[in-house]
């Protein structure tokens, strides 16, 4: 297979993804769902609050960013933070109680009833999303998993699960960023 080739069929496997996203009605009606929850935590004066590790994590803050700052429209600013932004705290707990721990003591900390928690995992058995995740329990946290196409442990410790119909991680990671985009558009729609 030459270059070209290879470009083709990467390009094609995340089309097909996409298509049986798109497919997909009582996915699509958890995503229309999970538009119609956050909008109304934050007009209720609550937060949405992103956990991920690696490039679930950049996908956490750029999709936090997207609502804090702007996505399509010049409005008032939205409370949305990834969970993993602060560098010295990350470092301490992981030292101290370790890495498994760093974001159930943030959920533990940071969160309150009418906050929403979305936790990215492709492969929805990261210890620690899974300790968010069961911290967000405790704490009556509405926690969303958006995982790959198993769900992974995550899917028995979440009040609603997208999982993406793939088990090939940059796959997952694409339909993750797309429903993250249309879940800050609609948000914005609603909202502004």
């Amino acid at each position: 297979m030459n270059t070209q080739e290879k470009i083709a069929e990467v390009i094609a496997e995340s089309i097909a993804v996409k298509t049986k996203l798109l497919a997909d009605n009582q996915l699509l009606n958890k995503l229309e769902n999970l538009a119609l929850l956050c909008a109304e935590a934050f007009k209720n004066g609550h937060k949405v609050f992103f956990a991920g590790n690696g490039g679930s994590a950049a996908d956490a803050q750029h999709l936090a960013a997207e609502w804090s700052g702007r996505f399509y429209k010049n409005r008032k600013a939205l409370f949305a933070e990834a969970l993993h932004c602060n560098g010295s705290y990350l470092t301490a707990v992981g030292n101290d109680y370790g890495f498994g721990e760093i974001y159930a003591r943030l959920v533990e900390g940071w969160l309150q009833k009418g906050d929403i928690l979305i936790l990215i995992s492709t492969s929805g058995n990261s210890e620690n999303i899974l300790k968010a995740a069961k911290q967000a329990q405790t704490q009556s946290i509405f926690c969303v998993a958006w995982t790959g196409e198993t769900g992974g442990e995550l899917k028995n410790h979440c009040d609603m699960l997208l999982n993406m119909p793939s088990r090939n991680t940059p796959r997952i990671q694409e339909a993750h960023i797309l429903i993250g985009h249309i879940l800050c558009e609609l948000v914005e729609n609603l909202l502004f």
